[in-house]
Formats: structure tokens, sequence, C-alpha cells
């Protein structure tokens, strides 16, 4: 098995140093996730940016939790799924959204079931989405922004699920409350 390092500000590469200082101040703590990434500073770079720019998407935040979680749990990531739940609760997305996307089981409204609907389609067919799908969306009253929007949600996502799967990234001690196996 490959150990990946959980770096600190003094153990991580020269380029991720200030990122991971940037991660404890806004977390008071640096994340898991943050601490395996710096290993490559120019992934750990590419996360936070492709995060802050999903999250100022036109998404609002039961939206963007939607378009991370549906991909947190197809990817099946032991580690996004309970970050995400953390997020979602600081976020104050409402519980029975969360839920729903942890059981795999119906969301409060058709809006946000064709949300996950469609970024289901985008990962499955791996961006060759059927134009029957994509027009299913845009009558849900979604915009072609949002087509756009779902993958750069995605960019970010891969970045994260992969790494760690990858390291097998330890669940940060915040959000070992809502660890998740799957659904059955």
């Amino acid at each position: 098995m490959t150990n990946f390092t959980l770096h600190t500000e003094e153990t991580a590469p020269e380029g991720s140093k200030a990122l991971l200082a940037k991660s404890k101040s806004a977390y008071g703590m640096i994340p898991g996730l943050h601490a395996v990434m710096a290993e490559a500073p120019g992934l750990l770079e590419a996360y936070k940016t492709v995060g802050d720019l999903f999250v100022n998407s036109s998404f609002d935040k039961d939206e963007i939790t939607v378009v991370w979680q549906t991909i947190n749990v197809e990817n099946a990531c032991h580690y996004c799924v309970p970050a995400h739940t953390g997020i979602a609760q600081t976020m104050r997305v409402d519980d029975a959204i969360t839920n729903a996307l942890r059981d795999k089981t119906p969301l409060p409204t058709a809006h946000l079931e064709a949300l996950r609907d469609f970024t289901l389609s985008v990962m499955r067919d791996r961006g060759n989405v059927e134009d029957a799908k994509v027009q299913a969306f845009l009558r849900a009253g979604y915009t072609k922004q949002n087509v756009l929007e779902v993958v750069l949600g995605y960019a970010q996502k891969i970045m994260s699920n992969y790494t760690n799967h990858l390291a097998k990234t330890p669940v940060d001690k915040g959000f070992q409350k809502y660890e998740w196996q799957g659904a059955a």
C-alpha cells in the first residue's frame, strides 16, 4: 500500500505552504484532503480555485450541495460524503436534501431531482449527454450556464474524490460523526 503524507505547513513542499496556511486560517485546521493534496502544490491550488469558482456559480446553496453530494455518492468517496454533510449543515441546507443525497432517495423537489439526474448523466455518460437529457434539464428550469457549471462542479469533485481514493484520506475528526458507508 502506498502511504501518502498528511502535510503540515512545516512539511509541505514550498509551493503548498501558503495554501495550507490559508486553509488553516479559514477552517481553524488543515483539512486532511488539503494535507494530502499539498504533495502536489498545483493540485491543491487548482482544487481551491475551482472550488471557489463553483461556490460562486449561479447555483444556490441547495443546488451546490446537490451537485457535490451527487458526485461524492456516485464516486463512493468515503471522505467527501461526510465532509459535505457537515459543510451542508454550515450552509444551512435542509437535512432532507442531505439525507436524500446520502441515501439515494427522492429529493424534496422535482427541480433538485432534475439537477441530480443531469449531474449523474454528465458523470455516467462522460460528458456525452444525449440532447434529450440536456433539454429535459433546461425544461426543469435550468440554463445553459447551469449545464456548464455542472461540469465545473464535477471538475472540482474529480480532484477530491480521486485523491481520497488514492490516498485513503482519513476523515477529519469534525466530520467523523457523518460517516457514510453508502446506500444499501
